[in-house]
């Protein structure tokens, strides 16, 4: 079921969404070499807990998996998606996808970012480019009247052309009284067909991007999303509402 939110659900959503912008913005100062992904993690939480709010993937359960560990997810290099905090440093030429959820007043916000650690290389800098634009294409799409595949279609072809592939395993999602809801959101498709979108919904897009295969693998600790070919992975996300001809990014600072 797609939920059409309300004026009051959208400030709550906004809300949450703030605190997952600033907290995104707080762990991308926090990213250096030396650091481990368990420090990022806890910065996370103390700041989306001080401002009265969960952080949403902690104790997150789903398939009958133990509860996600972590209050955010650090995913290095070749990890495509739910890398949990840990003891691993960062090291120079890494680079690290931040997913930060929120649950407050009982509505969620989620986005997510890929940053890089010192220097990167060519390949590093262009995937991280290309995931990023990709999903600003794909949110030119989201206005209302427009189908939700066109938005898949739209990341899909900009990221094929410049020669990188679309993870298909995984995608974007409502997200309001749920953190995952109706509709999902592919990041490859055909254009004109998927729900309608419609003034009041509230999505989350995310475009997952590998430098090799599309194809993915995940760990055995149920959770952890790796390339198949071990080639690196980028990832990035905003939640948006549907707003007439002009979608409206939610947890942009």
């Amino acid at each position: 079921m797609i939920f059409i939110k309300t004026k009051k659900e959208i400030d709550f959503i906004k809300e949450s969404c703030r605190i997952v912008a600033e907290t995104l913005q707080l762990a991308k100062s926090k990213v250096k070499s030396g650091i481990t992904t368990l420090e990022i993690d806890q910065a996370a939480e103390d700041y989306i807990r001080s401002n009265n709010a969960i952080p949403a993937f902690k104790g997150y359960s789903q398939g009958g998996l133990p509860g996600f560990p972590g209050s955010i997810c650090t995913s290095l290099n070749n990890v495509v998606v739910h890398g949990i905090p840990g003891l691993v440093k960062l090291q120079d030429g890494d680079i690290i996808s931040l997913d930060v959820g929120v649950l407050k007043n009982n509505y969620y916000g989620d986005a997510a970012v890929t940053v890089s650690v010192g220097n990167i290389s060519s390949e590093k800098k262009k995937l991280l480019e290309i995931t990023e634009k990709s999903l600003y294409i794909g949110i030119q799409q989201a206005v209302s009247g427009n189908r939700v595949h066109d938005i898949s279609a739209a990341v899909q072809e900009f990221v094929e052309q410049n020669g990188f592939s679309i993870v298909r395993d995984l995608c974007g999602h409502g997200v309001g009284r749920f953190l995952h809801e109706d509709p999902a959101v592919p990041n490859f498709g055909k254009r004109g067909t998927g729900p309608k979108l419609k003034n009041g919904m509230t999505l989350a897009i995310e475009p997952m991007v590998n430098a090799g295969s599309y194809e993915v693998t995940t760990a055995a600790d149920g959770w952890t999303v790796q390339t198949l070919d071990g080639s690196s992975s980028a990832h990035f996300e905003h939640t948006i509402l549907i707003s007439g001809n002009s979608p409206e990014v939610l947890t942009i600072c």
